[in-house]
């Protein structure tokens, strides 16, 4: 009796036979694993946020994903085969040099955050990694970029820097002005008793005042509305004294409403804290006058101090209350500030289009 022959396995040029004890086993050409993950790669780099090109050693450009056109404005047609330099400011192509020569020596460059120049001309804040690109023998021959746009991130961190400097200055002049209220009360004060109430009441009074320059924020309600002359009286209360007032008002009168009571009162209040500090209001003697009149659109504000110590242009760079005040008026209000340093006292005139009052 013969024995059946299982006939030999035909196999295909493309395929690997082997035996795994009786039964042939076909395994997937390399190749085709190669191409599904260049496949995998070249899905990755087109869907990526991130702007990713490539460049050789001379820093000529080699690919250009959807993004990095997004973010620069070229085109891969017009990016490709030109300069890397083409996206540097001028005034930053000596670090084209530094990066080439990195990763020329295999090195990784992680997070480097620079400024690179669109199409049109704008720039752009972005977080540079780059990294080697090497030939199958190991070689360094080019590299590859992933550029992150980080404008909103440098704006964030703007903006909690001037918060932490304007927490600061709030404090020590909230420590200065305690300073300075109870000094006010000593003055009139008859016995002890008469000193804690009157600086009590002014500390309340204080507080009510620094209260209006917070903005609640979105989900709280905002300021009540109110006037020119009721928001000023409110924010030099601590200062004046009962029966005597050294702060006097006239004028117009108007309404604000909305964010412009947080910033007129921000102003007001760095207007008063420096007369305390260093103005009419540190002295017995001094009085601060405030008028209000109207030019055309725009509501005019006179801060007029007279009796204090003599008074100079203060040198050097801007003080923080000075850079508040200055964002407050021309930011915030659309408005324009000028300062007078007369002999006799400091003269401040704040103009505010009407129409920012109201908002």
């Amino acid at each position: 009796m013969k024995r059946a022959v299982r006939p030999p396995v035909k196999k295909r040029a493309d395929q690997r036979v082997e035996k795994k004890g009786s039964a042939p086993v076909a395994r997937r050409p390399a190749r085709n694993r190669d191409d599904l993950a260049g496949h995998h790669y070249r899905a990755i780099i087109e869907s990526s946020e991130d702007a990713i090109l490539s460049k050789d050693l001379n820093g000529v450009i080699l690919s250009w994903n959807d993004s990095a056109e997004r973010l620069f404005g070229f085109t891969a047609e017009e990016a490709v085969g030109k300069s890397i330099t083409i996206i540097i400011p001028a005034d930053r192509l000596d670090e084209e040099p530094v990066i080439l020569g990195k990763i020329a020596r295999g090195e990784r460059i992680e997070h480097f955050e620079t400024v690179r120049q669109r199409k049109d001309g704008s720039l752009v804040d972005i977080s540079l990694t780059i990294s080697p690109i090497r030939n199958s023998r190991g070689k360094v021959v080019g590299a590859s970029k992933i550029a992150r746009d980080i404008t909103e991130l440098r704006r964030a961190r703007d903006r909690q820097h001037l918060l932490l400097q304007e927490m600061s200055h709030r404090v020590k002049n909230l420590f200065a002005l305690s300073g300075s209220i109870v000094g006010l009360s000593a003055r009139s004060a008859k016995s002890p008793k008469d000193l804690a109430e009157s600086t009590r009441a002014r500390l309340a009074a204080l507080a009510r005042a620094h209260a209006l320059t917070f903005w609640h924020g979105f989900n709280e309600a905002a300021h009540e509305p109110t006037t020119l002359q009721s928001l000023v009286r409110t924010i030099v209360a601590p200062f004046d004294e009962a029966g005597q007032s050294r702060i006097v008002l006239s004028g117009i009168d108007a309404g604000v409403s909305g964010s412009a009571v947080t910033s007129l009162a921000l102003l007001l209040h760095e207007f008063a804290t420096n007369a305390a500090k260093y103005g009419a209001l540190s002295t017995d003697a001094g009085s601060v006058k405030v008028v209000f009149a109207e030019e055309g659109d725009s509501i005019i504000a006179n801060w007029t101090e007279r009796g204090g110590p003599p008074v100079s242009m203060p040198g050097g760079e801007l003080g923080f209350g000075d850079v508040l005040s200055r964002i407050a008026v021309s930011d915030q209000l659309g408005g324009e500030i000028v300062r007078d340093w007369r002999p006799e006292g400091l003269v401040i005139r704040l103009s505010v289009p009407r129409s920012r009052l109201e908002t």
